[in-house]
């Protein structure tokens, strides 16, 4: 008896993985973006990128926006690719 109801448990729990998937997969084709939103947005990333040229600091920009030094050096390196 135990079997059968370790059984169902793993049916379940693969019935709960199908669906998840499938509901991930239709977010995504609707153009839901999954995950934390980012920090900064494209125009604070340009603003800090701008900043940074003219001779400011990195911790005097990261500080100004609210961020780590290492959020805005991600921001950036991302916003080059």
């Amino acid at each position: 008896m135990w079997q059968m109801v370790g059984i169902l448990a793993e049916l379940e729990r693969s019935l709960i993985q199908e669906r998840t998937k499938a509901g991930r997969a239709a977010a995504v084709a609707r153009g839901v973006r999954m995950g934390r939103k980012r920090l900064l947005s494209a125009q604070q990333v340009s603003h800090a990128r701008k900043l940074i040229e003219q001779g400011e600091g990195p911790d005097n920009v990261a500080q100004s926006l609210n961020v780590s030094r290492r959020t805005l050096y991600r921001a950036l390196a991302a916003s080059e690719s």
